[in-house]
C-alpha cells in the first residue's frame, strides 16, 4: 500500500474513533444540570405552554367532594415526606382513559376513570406517590430531553416555536413510556413515600397487576402503556415494601 494512502486511511480511522469517543462522552453528560436548566427557564416555559394548551381542551371536575378526597391523599403524602404541598398542582379531569401523569411545571393530572378503577385508597395513593416521585426527581424533563433533545427544548423556550412544538411535548408525555431506570426509581421512591405516610405500598402492586390483566377497562389503559413492565414492577414493589418495613 502506498505511503500516502496508508497515511490518509490512518488519519481517517483516527478521526472516526475520536468522533465516536467524543459523541459517547457528550451523550453521558447531564446537560440540564450542566447548564442549570432543569428547574429554571426551560421547564418553567414548557410548563406554561403545556398547561395553556392542555387546560383549554379538557373538562375539569367541579365536584369539590371528589376533588377533596384526591387532594387529601396527595397532601398526606407530601406532608409525611417533608415535601412542600405547593410544589405541585393537582388536577382532576373528566376522562374515560385510565391515566394519571406528571407534566412540565409540576402539574399532576388524574383522570376520573383512574379513580373509578382504584378499588382502595391504597391503590390511588400508590399511583399518586409514583407520579409525585416522577415530579420530585425531575423525570419529566429527563424524558423530554431523551425523546426530543435538549436543543429542541431550548428552541421551544426561546419563543421561536409555537403550538405545534408544544403539541409534540404533549405527544411525548401522553404516549411515550419512561425508561426502566426512571420507572424503577419512581417505584422505589413511591414505596418510601407510602410507608412514611403509613399507607400499604402493596396497593400500588395490586393496581399494576389488575390493570395489566383486565381487558374491559374504559378506553385504553394509558397508565399501563406509559408505565410498562407491570408484573415485574409489582414483584419489586412487594419486595421493597417488605425490606423497608
Amino acid at each position: 500500500m502506498p505511503t500516502e494512502l496508508r497515511k490518509v486511511l490512518t488519519q481517517a480511522a483516527v478521526s472516526v474513533v475520536t468522533f465516536t469517543v467524543v459523541l459517547f462522552a457528550f451523550s453521558r453528560v447531564d446537560w440540564l444540570n450542566a447548564f442549570g436548566l432543569k428547574e429554571t427557564v426551560v421547564e418553567d416555559k414548557l410548563g406554561e405552554w403545556w398547561w395553556e394548551l392542555y387546560s383549554s381542551d379538557v373538562q375539569f371536575v367541579d365536584d369539590s367532594t371528589r376533588l377533596a378526597s384526591v387532594d387529601t391523599l396527595f397532601t398526606t403524602l407530601c406532608r409525611a415526606n417533608d415535601i412542600d404541598r405547593s410544589f405541585a398542582s393537582l388536577h382532576l379531569v373528566e376522562d374515560e382513559e385510565v391515566n394519571a401523569f406528571a407534566c412540565p411545571g409540576n402539574h399532576l393530572v388524574v383522570h376520573t376513570a383512574l379513580l373509578d378503577s382504584c378499588r382502595s385508597e391504597a391503590e390511588l395513593a400508590g399511583v399518586l406517590a409514583h407520579e409525585l416521585a416522577h415530579l420530585t426527581q425531575g423525570h419529566v424533563m429527563q424524558k423530554l430531553v431523551k425523546e426530543l433533545g435538549l436543543s429542541a427544548l431550548i428552541t421551544m423556550t426561546s419563543g421561536s416555536s409555537g403550538t405545534e412544538a408544544v403539541g409534540e411535548v404533549a405527544r411525548v408525555l401522553s404516549s411515550t413510556a419512561y425508561d426502566r431506570t426512571l420507572e424503577s426509581e419512581a417505584d422505589a421512591l413511591a414505596v418510601r413515600y407510602l410507608l412514611a405516610a403509613r399507607i400499604d405500598p402493596n396497593g400500588l402492586a395490586d393496581f399494576l397487576l389488575r390493570l395489566s390483566a383486565e381487558e374491559d377497562l374504559p378506553a385504553l389503559t394509558e397508565w399501563i402503556s406509559t408505565h410498562p413492565g407491570s408484573v415485574e414492577r409489582a414483584r419489586r414493589i412487594r419486595q421493597l415494601s417488605e425490606a423497608d418495613k
